[in-house]
C-alpha cells in the first residue's frame, strides 16, 4: 500500500494526545468519563429542576424581607448568651475539642481515646483546642470511610510547632509512604495523600506555600472524586492557594481497616506537634464561599456586634446562613430549607448516574515522534497529526485532532469507512464479506466479488445518514438474502464458497444469538432495554483462579437472568463458558468475526447447561398449553424453533421420543422432578411431572438441532 512510515506515525499522533495514565481503576470507570443517565433518571432530573425553579421563585419572593428580619434578630442578640453556628450540611465528622476529645460522626456522638498520655487542652482559635506533643494522638474510631470516587472536604484549625506531622488520617504504612488517606504537614507544606500501594497506586498533592509555625491558621482541602490530583483544592484561612501534583496512579480502592486518627497515623510518620482545633470532615466539595465561612473563627455573637460595614464577606455570609437556617421567620426558613433540600436531592440523583468512559484531548498537547525501529525509547523527528496522503485530506480550517479525524471518517467524499462498514455487515449475514479480506482493503487485500454492489451499499449507507438499522433492513429484505441455500452439484463445484451469491449461505448463529433464541423460543427472554450488566447462570468457582482481592462471580436474580446476552457481564480472559464454547471472543485481542467450530462440547452445552435446560422446560410448558395431542405439541415446539413445519417423518420421530421419555419418567418421578426443577423460574405445578419432563426432553432435542442454531 502507498503509505509511508512517516505517515503511519502522523496518524498515530492523532491518538497520542490523550490523558491516559497507563492504569485503569478496577471497581469503577476510569477517567475521563461522562454521565449517562437512564430514561427514568432523566425524567426525575427534569422533575427536580422544575421543583427547584419553583422553590427558588418562592424564596426570592420572601428574600426582600430577609435584611429587615435579620437586623431585628441581630439587635436582639446583644443581651443574649454567646451563640455560634456550624455549617452542618454533609458534615460527616466534627471534633470541636471543647473540653472533650469525642465528636460527632454523621450526627451521632462518638467517643474517642487518647493515646500517649492524658488529654491536654489549651485555648483554641474557637473555644478550646487539643494539644499534641508528638506523642499524644486521638483514636476517633472507624468513621467516616473515604475513597477515590468520593467527594469530601477536610478542615481544621492548626497551630503547628514543628514543620512535619500528621494532621488527620486513616492510614498505615512504613517509612516509604502511607497506605490509606491522610492530611499531613510536610516541611511546612500541607499535603493530601490517598494511596492503595506505596508509591505505586494513589493520588497526592501539596501546597506550594508553607504554613507558618507558632500561629493559628485554618486549613481546608477539598477533593471532587474524579480520581485525579486536579480534583483537589487547598485553602489557607479561607483563601485558595497554589498546589502541585505529586502522584497520579489510581487503580484500586482505598483500604478502610485503620481508625480515624487525629495527630497521627498507623505508621512511623512523625506525629503532629502543636495544637489542633475544630476538625471537620464533609462528604461534599465545599465551595470557595463555604470554605471562607468555615474559616471564620468569630462566633455569631461576635460578628453581630460588628457594624455591618466592618464585617468581612465571609463573616457576613456566616451570619446570614446562621439566620436563615435557625432564626429566620418560619415561612422564610421553610422556603430556604426547601431550596437546600431539593439541591441535595438533585446532587444525590446526579451522583447516582451511570458513567461511560470517553477519550479527551490532553492539555498541554503531547508531542509525537517517528519511532526509530518502532522503539518507544528511541524517538526520531517530531511529527504532526495527519492522515496518509493517498486518502482524502482532513477537513480544512480546524485543528488536526481526533474530532477532525472523526469528521473525516464520515465525510461523504471519503468512501473507505462506509465500504469497510457495510462489508462487515455483509460478512455478518453471509459468512464472508463482498471483500473477503475484511481486515484489508489495500493493495494486498482481495478484490470485491461485486464491486458495484459494494459501492451502492456504501453510498446508500452514507445517504441514509449512516443509519445502521436501515442498512440491516436493506440486506435482510433483499432477494439475495432471501434465497434458498439449496445448491445443485454443478453450482457447488463451480462456486464452492458462494462468491457469486447464487444461493443463500448456511451460517451458524453467533454464540449470543444461540442463547437469546433459546430464551425467546421458551418465552423467558426479557425484552427490557438498557440497564446495568447482568450475571446469568455460570459454573461455580468460575473466577477462583484468575482474580485477586476476593472477587467472586455474582449470579443475578429474577428477570435479570433472562436478559439478552448483550447485557451479560464479561470478564476479559474468562468469558461466559457457554458463549466461549460456541467460539465467542475472549476479548483479549481484536477480531473481525468469530471462528466457527463444531465440537462435542457444543452439543453437551445445549443439553446440560442450566440456561438451556430451563428454556427447554419453559418451551415444554408453552407447548402443553397450545397443543391437545402429542403431535400438535411437538409440532408447535419445532415450528417455534426452526420456523418450519415438521414433515411427517420428523413429527413421528419427535412423538416417539416423547413416548419413550414419558414411559421412563412414569416410573422415575424423582428424576422427573429433578429435571423440571432446573433454573430459578417457577414451573407450572398444575402439570403432570412425568409428562412435563418428557416434553422437556423433546424440547431439549429440538433446541439441539442443527436447524435451530443455523440460519439456513
Amino acid at each position: 500500500d502507498p503509505i509511508q512510515q512517516i505517515e503511519f506515525y502522523e496518524m498515530f499522533a492523532l491518538f497520542n494526545n490523550i490523558p491516559e495514565r497507563g492504569k485503569g481503576f478496577k471497581y469503577v470507570n476510569s477517567p475521563p468519563f461522562i454521565t449517562a443517565p437512564t430514561t427514568e433518571q432523566q425524567a426525575r432530573l427534569a422533575e427536580l429542576d422544575g421543583e427547584l425553579s419553583q422553590a427558588h421563585e418562592a424564596f426570592s419572593r420572601l428574600e426582600d424581607e430577609v435584611p429587615a428580619a435579620q437586623a431585628r434578630w441581630e439587635d436582639a442578640l446583644g443581651a443574649s448568651e454567646e451563640i455560634d453556628w456550624v455549617l452542618s450540611d454533609q458534615l460527616l465528622a466534627h471534633h470541636a475539642f471543647d473540653g472533650d476529645i469525642g465528636g460527632l460522626h454523621a450526627g451521632q456522638r462518638v467517643g474517642a481515646t487518647l493515646e500517649g498520655g492524658p488529654p491536654r487542652f489549651v485555648p483554641g482559635r474557637q473555644g478550646v483546642a487539643a494539644s499534641f506533643d508528638g506523642q499524644r494522638f486521638i483514636d476517633a474510631g472507624r468513621s467516616p470511610n473515604l475513597d477515590y470516587v468520593d467527594e469530601f472536604s477536610l478542615s481544621a484549625w492548626l497551630y503547628p510547632t514543628a514543620e512535619t506531622g500528621v494532621i488527620v488520617s486513616r492510614a498505615s504504612g512504613g517509612d516509604q509512604g502511607e497506605v490509606g488517606w491522610g492530611l499531613y504537614l510536610e516541611e511546612g507544606k500541607v499535603r493530601l495523600s490517598m494511596s492503595t500501594r506505596v508509591l505505586d497506586d494513589g493520588l497526592a498533592a501539596e501546597t506550594v506555600a508553607t504554613l507558618p509555625l507558632n500561629e493559628w491558621h485554618h486549613v481546608l482541602v477539598t477533593y471532587d472524586g474524579t480520581m485525579a490530583p486536579g480534583g483537589m483544592h487547598f485553602y489557607f484561612d479561607g483563601r485558595p492557594v497554589e498546589f502541585t501534583s505529586l502522584l497520579d496512579l489510581v487503580g484500586n480502592r482505598l483500604p478502610q481497616s485503620q481508625p480515624l486518627r487525629i495527630g497521627a497515623s498507623g505508621s512511623s510518620k512523625p506525629n503532629f506537634q502543636g495544637n489542633i482545633d475544630d476538625v471537620r470532615i464533609y462528604g461534599a466539595v465545599l465551595t470557595p464561599e463555604e470554605a471562607a465561612v468555615v474559616a471564620t473563627a468569630e462566633s455569631i455573637s461576635e460578628i453581630a456586634e460588628l457594624a455591618p460595614d466592618r464585617r468581612t464577606a465571609a463573616q457576613a455570609e456566616k451570619l446570614r446562613l446562621s439566620f436563615l437556617n435557625q432564626y429566620a421567620p418560619r415561612d422564610i426558613q421553610r422556603a430556604f430549607r426547601r431550596v437546600n433540600d431539593l439541591e441535595r436531592q438533585r446532587k444525590e440523583l446526579w451522583d447516582s448516574f451511570p458513567t461511560v468512559m470517553v477519550m479527551e484531548e490532553a492539555q498541554p498537547k503531547r508531542d509525537a515522534y517517528r519511532l526509530i525501529r518502532g522503539a518507544y525509547d528511541n524517538p526520531g523527528e517530531l511529527v504532526t497529526p495527519d492522515v496518509p496522503s493517498v486518502l482524502p485530506p482532513l477537513p480544512e480550517g480546524q485543528e488536526k485532532n481526533r474530532l477532525a479525524f472523526a469528521r473525516w471518517l464520515v465525510d461523504p467524499t471519503n468512501p473507505l469507512p462506509a465500504r469497510v462498514t457495510v462489508n462487515r455487515f455483509w460478512q455478518m449475514y453471509f459468512g464472508t464479506g463482498l471483500v473477503k479480506t475484511a481486515d484489508n482493503f489495500g493493495a494486498q487485500g482481495d478484490f470485491p466479488s461485486h464491486p458495484e454492489l459494494l459501492d451502492w451499499l456504501a453510498t446508500t449507507f452514507i445517504d441514509s445518514g449512516w443509519d445502521v438499522k436501515e442498512m440491516q433492513r436493506t440486506i435482510v429484505t433483499s432477494a439475495t438474502y432471501r434465497q434458498s441455500s439449496s445448491v445443485s452439484p454443478e453450482l457447488l463445484e463451480r462456486d464452492p464458497e458462494n462468491r457469486l451469491l447464487a444461493r443463500s449461505t448456511r451460517v451458524r448463529l453467533p454464540a449470543p444469538m444461540i442463547r437469546d433464541q433459546a430464551l425467546a423460543i421458551s418465552g423467558l427472554l426479557s425484552e427490557r432495554l438498557g440497564g446495568p450488566s447482568v450475571g446469568p447462570y455460570q459454573p461455580a468457582g468460575l473466577w477462583d483462579d484468575i482474580v485477586e482481592r476476593g472477587q467472586v462471580y455474582r449470579q443475578s436474580q429474577g428477570e435479570d437472568l433472562y436478559r439478552r446476552s448483550l447485557y451479560t457481564f464479561w470478564k476479559r480472559t474468562r468469558g461466559p463458558p457457554a458463549m466461549v464454547t460456541f467460539d465467542a471472543s475472549t476479548r483479549e485481542v481484536h477480531i473481525l468475526g468469530p471462528s466457527r467450530t463444531n465440537t462435542p462440547l457444543q452439543a453437551l452445552n445445549l443439553m446440560n447447561d442450566v440456561t438451556y435446560a430451563e428454556a427447554a422446560r419453559a418451551l415444554a410448558e408453552r407447548a402443553m398449553g397450545e397443543g391437545t395431542t402429542v403431535g400438535e405439541s411437538v409440532s408447535y415446539m419445532y415450528r417455534l424453533a426452526t420456523a418450519h413445519e415438521p414433515d411427517l417423518e420428523t413429527r413421528s420421530i419427535l412423538a416417539d421420543a416423547f413416548t419413550g421419555h414419558f414411559d421412563q419418567y412414569q416410573t422415575d418421578r424423582a428424576g422427573a422432578l429433578l429435571l423440571v426443577s432446573a433454573g430459578e423460574s417457577p414451573r407450572n405445578e398444575t402439570l403432570d411431572i412425568a409428562e412435563l419432563a418428557a416434553y422437556q426432553m423433546v424440547a431439549s432435542l429440538i433446541l439441539n438441532l442443527d436447524q435451530t442454531i443455523t440460519r439456513d
